[in-house]
């Protein structure tokens, strides 16, 4: 019944327009049709991975998370429902709109809509980007990662740790907690901070290739406020990323060359460093406010030092052991 990755992203938006020109402009998903209001995009073999209502008020609708069988999505519905959650199994006309064979909905106790499925839909014509990159990395890693904004980390980290059986991958206590999670090698699918509020604080996409990324970044360079944090690399997961301003209003992350771990390997433990090895100067923040010098002055303390991501060996053992 484990979690296997993150299957699919719903946004909730009356800015559908604004997210085709994001989604397939900028990062590169190819737009497919949804019927009425709704706005889906591709990003491999799968039919859809990104859905966009088209209605509500902007932000999250709901996360996808896969299993790997019908009898993994009747085992985690039985433990849900022993543990007080109200599981719903959804019709089959819902499971034909998301393009899986079967999924079941509840919602964690901040109030977000959770999808599990199994058996998705593959697509029977080959990929076609919105732009000119060369594929995004998915298969067994997923659609990317997902962060939230929480109002309490104690009330959400049972249900996501003990119930739903995230694996803690790293975390941190101060200013404020924050947890990251895998299911598989990717070093987070899910994560989340906080910091007393509730919503989406951003999901993260990967690309195949350096230039990718960087063409990207010229891309939104170009848009008048699109850039949120500039270029940078991540201190956990060592991925190279920039962040922007979705339509929505919260963050997308577009990175490449995220770290692979060995989930069965890997250790919890806490950080101390910063978020960003170096970049990531967060732009929507108004220059000389305390957070935004905090975080600049936490990336010039790792640079003092001399942190640096390891090797890239293609050992994740090793480099966990290094890392510690």
């Amino acid at each position: 019944m484990t979690l296997s990755a993150l299957g699919y992203i719903g946004i909730q938006s009356r800015r559908t327009q604004e997210w085709c020109d994001f989604a397939s402009g900028l990062l590169g998903m190819q737009k497919v049709d949804a019927g009425g209001a709704t706005r889906a995009f591709r990003m491999d073999d799968r039919k859809q991975r990104l859905i966009v209502t088209g209605d509500g008020d902007e932000g999250l609708a709901f996360m996808g998370w896969e299993v790997a069988s019908a009898a993994d999505l009747d085992a985690l519905a039985s433990r849900l429902e022993n543990a007080g959650v109200k599981v719903r199994d959804e019709t089959t006309a819902l499971a034909d709109q998301r393009h899986v064979a079967r999924l079941i909905s509840f919602h964690d106790p901040g109030g977000n809509r959770i999808e599990v499925f199994c058996d998705p839909v593959l697509a029977s014509d080959p990929f076609q980007p919105g732009r000119s990159i060369s594929g995004f990395n998915t298969g067994s890693l997923g659609m990317g990662h997902a962060v939230l904004h929480v109002e309490d980390v104690d009330v959400l980290l049972p249900f996501y740790r003990d119930l739903l059986g995230f694996k803690v991958s790293d975390y941190g206590v101060t200013p404020y907690k924050l947890f990251f999670f895998h299911l598989n090698g990717r070093h987070h699918s899910f994560a989340m901070v906080g910091s007393g509020t509730r919503g989406l604080h951003h999901f993260m996409v990967e690309v195949c290739a350096l230039d990718d990324l960087g063409q990207g970044y010229d891309i939104a360079l170009q848009g008048e406020d699109m850039i949120a944090y500039t270029l940078g690399r991540h201190t956990n997961d060592q991925i190279t990323s920039f962040y922007a301003n979705s339509p929505s209003g919260f963050f997308v992350e577009y990175g490449w060359g995220g770290m692979v771990i060995d989930p069965d390997r890997w250790q919890a433990h806490e950080t101390f460093d910063g978020p960003s090895l170096w970049g990531h100067e967060r732009l929507y923040l108004p220059e000389g406010s305390e957070t935004r010098s905090r975080l600049r002055e936490m990336k010039l303390d790792a640079a003092r030092r001399g942190v640096r991501a390891p090797d890239p060996t293609g050992c994740a053992w090793l480099n966990g052991l290094v890392r510690r």
